[in-house]
């Protein structure tokens, strides 16, 4: 069952996974870019008018950059 949230939201559960970022960047990172694209899946939501997001879709986004960073890490 998909679990939309909102900045706020989003927010607190990037914090408890040890993702502590501002209320600044998290509205940048849902603000649309030149192209109209966002940095993050945010949608606006019909009925409420407000930003969303599915939770389980950027705890999963942040995961998968850690294992591609991880994975691009030069061994010295």
């Amino acid at each position: 069952m998909p679990n939309y949230s909102g900045l706020d939201e989003a927010r607190t559960a990037l914090s408890e996974i040890g993702v502590h970022l501002s209320e600044r960047q998290m509205q940048r990172a849902a603000e649309m870019d030149g192209k109209g694209q966002r940095k993050l899946p945010f949608f606006v939501d019909p009925i409420e008018r407000k930003l969303k997001i599915e939770k389980n879709d950027l705890i999963s986004i942040y995961f998968k950059r850690q294992v591609e960073a991880q994975r691009n890490l030069r061994p010295e």
